[in-house]
């Protein structure tokens, strides 16, 4: 009797366990209430810029800081953002900086994936060139300035090459540091199965190796855009039109600290808005496909 009883016991026991290991693999589907999503999402980020503003006219009208030379009031600057909205100068300048970031990035996401592979693949060539993107990757994307000009002169080439410069060794090395991590298992099972040369590479490497070459190429365009605004605000030209860092440099000239903050906050806002609409939700795609985040 006591046996039967132990059994009963030891069984319900594990019932309970299998039921607690579903419910923490389970998936849950319901989409968030719009409240919870604005209290979780919204309303932080629109807290601390509130604050932000709120520390910076505090500044400007108690004269802490009086000098409009040096910092000019919230008002101004709005009133400088609106100002171009009317004359439609606004969008021109986001346009001509944004575009050449995007196409500079997909060229350097052209190079920087083979490339990535290769020295992840090959260890003659991991011992040949793995140091040298490394050194790449520190050296200040603003270097690269001077002598593209010398080479290709003040044109687009020259903004594309600095982008490039500055981009490829981050994503090559994102792409690296995912295929270190992939398990040998998942590796020897590919060979198994018949997947290897190219199609080992595509089916097995790569798919294992996604979020460490995702993390390469969100840091990738971080250094695209920085290579970029580098590259306008020092080579600045005419013919190549008025980008964002253009914008800035005119207003260093012209001592228009109001232009200045002006271009400071459209660098920053563009730079926030590409990584929100396209490499935070990529990332999240990686991470629930993996069962690493639970969409609730």
């Amino acid at each position: 009797m006591a046996s039967t009883e132990t059994t009963a016991k030891d069984s319900g026991d594990l019932a309970g366990l299998e039921a607690g290991l579903d419910a923490l693999e389970t998936v849950q589907t319901g989409r968030k209430p719009f409240r919870q999503t604005f209290v979780e999402k919204i309303l932080p980020p629109v807290i601390a810029v509130a604050l932000v503003l709120a520390a910076w006219q505090a500044l400007v009208s108690f004269g802490i800081v009086d000098d409009p030379t040096k910092l000019p009031s919230p008002g101004a600057v709005w009133e400088v953002l609106r100002q171009a909205w009317l004359e439609g100068e606004l969008l021109g300048y986001i346009w001509t900086s944004v575009s050449r970031g995007l196409l500079g990035f997909f060229f350097a996401l052209l190079i920087g994936t083979p490339l990535g592979l290769l020295v992840a693949r090959v260890k003659f060539v991991r011992a040949a060139i793995g140091p040298i993107l490394s050194g790449l990757q520190s050296l200040p994307s603003v270097a690269w300035v001077p002598p593209a000009v010398i080479w290709l002169g003040l044109n687009n080439q020259m903004m594309y090459a600095v982008i490039l410069l500055g981009a490829v060794p981050s994503i090559a090395n994102g792409l690296v540091s995912g295929v270190d991590q992939v398990p040998p298992l998942f590796l020897r099972a590919g060979r198994t199965l018949g997947a290897t040369g190219l199609k080992g590479t595509w089916h097995i490497v790569l798919p294992a190796a996604l979020p460490g070459y995702v993390a390469g190429l969100k840091q990738g365009w971080a250094f695209s855009w920085r290579s970029l605004m580098a590259a306008e605000i020092i080579a600045s030209f005419p013919d190549l039109g008025v980008g964002l860092g253009q914008l800035l440099e005119n207003g260093r000239n012209a001592s228009d600290m109001a232009m200045v903050f002006e271009a400071i906050l459209l660098i920053l806002t563009v730079g926030i808005a590409i990584d929100l609409l396209i490499f935070s939700p990529l990332e999240r795609w990686v991470l629930r496909s993996r069962g690493l985040l639970v969409k609730g």
